[in-house]
């Protein structure tokens, strides 16, 4: 017999009623997440950043601690986000940790819950999951041996694309895709020879000088400056630089790359090429090397007491290695 006092759209309209107001006075993860993304994202390197924190949380977070209010979030509930990820996708779930972790520490910064943060790693996670560096499969990009570089160079002389002056510049001053494609003339110093990268275009977001050779001077002096266009290597869009593939797909031309009838070698491993060519083939201290690759110190005494850039010794190199790769003018 129905109970005449029993309205089950009431019902339904009070849950949904009593749902708002918790959401209003505690917000749920993904509210939560959302809240901490505006927040943050102009302080953020560039967009992409944003949204790879974006792709990550609404693939691994949301699924499991998404619709919870952030004070009902548990040690268990992270787990449940992270144990699948973290023996097969262990950068990914380091990173799906950190930003679990910060979004939590914004929720109780904001007196959403208490201080005690379920995703913390130092002290807490660190206890029940395994070491990222420990479970981390490291896949280093294919690089070609450093002996056959010049022989490479040989080659990608004979392409006339603006593509193969970037890659050529970039191999010889052995520096990561990003930064030789977003390469600026107003970086340049062409009466000093030197190529100062500001840092927020650095991995390590420290500035980082580099020494000109005379070959990539050669080759800056052939580059045409395109006017509205402040980028060494302007793309086919007004205002902007090659793409990040533009390198890639040259050398796919040439048949390197995955299935590449010549070999599977990609721009990126030139930088393995010449840190191979250092440590084999010159008697140049193991840190001038580094140096030049922009690496960072991960003994934090001794970066703490280095204070120079080691400059006139890296000058010195790079000349060298491009002595070692393209001997002839360009």
């Amino acid at each position: 017999m129905l109970d005449p006092l029993h309205n089950p759209v009431a019902e339904r309209e009070a849950k949904v009623e009593q749902r708002s107001q918790i959401e209003e006075t505690t917000p749920t993860f993904t509210s939560c997440a959302a809240r901490y993304i505006k927040a943050h994202r102009r302080s953020w390197r560039n967009a992409k950043h944003a949204r790879q924190w974006v792709s990550t949380l609404k693939a691994y977070a949301r699924p499991v601690i998404g619709s919870k209010p952030v004070n009902e979030v548990t040690t268990q509930d992270v787990l449940k986000v992270l144990s699948p990820i973290w023996t097969t996708k262990t950068e990914t779930a380091k990173r799906v940790q950190g930003r679990i972790e910060n979004v939590l520490d914004y929720a109780a910064a904001h007196n959403y819950k208490d201080p005690i943060n379920p995703a913390r790693w130092r002290g807490h996670l660190d206890k029940l999951l395994a070491k990222p560096s420990r479970v981390k499969k490291v896949v280093h990009h294919p690089a070609m041996p450093y002996d056959e570089v010049a022989a490479f160079m040989a080659e990608l002389q004979g392409y006339t694309s603006i593509s193969s002056k970037a890659l050529q510049f970039l191999i010889l001053t052995a520096t990561r895709t990003s930064e030789a494609l977003r390469s600026e003339w107003a970086e340049l110093d062409l009466k000093n020879e030197t190529w100062t990268i500001p840092a927020d275009r650095m991995k390590a977001r420290r500035e980082h000088r580099v020494p000109l050779s005379r070959q990539a001077m050669e080759l800056l002096m052939q580059l045409p400056r395109v006017q509205g266009n402040p980028y060494l290597f302007p793309g086919a869009r007004h205002g902007r630089p090659l793409s990040n593939m533009a390198m890639l797909q040259l050398m796919r031309g040439m048949g390197y790359g995955q299935d590449g009838k010549c070999n599977n070698y990609v721009p990126h491993g030139f930088r393995s090429s010449f840190r191979d060519w250092t440590g084999e083939v010159t008697s140049y201290p193991r840190d001038v090397a580094e140096m030049a690759l922009a690496h960072t110190i991960e003994n934090k005494v001794e970066a703490a007491y280095r204070r120079g850039d080691l400059f006139a010794k890296r000058r010195a190199m790079m000349q060298e290695w491009a002595n070692f790769i393209l001997p002839t003018p360009l």
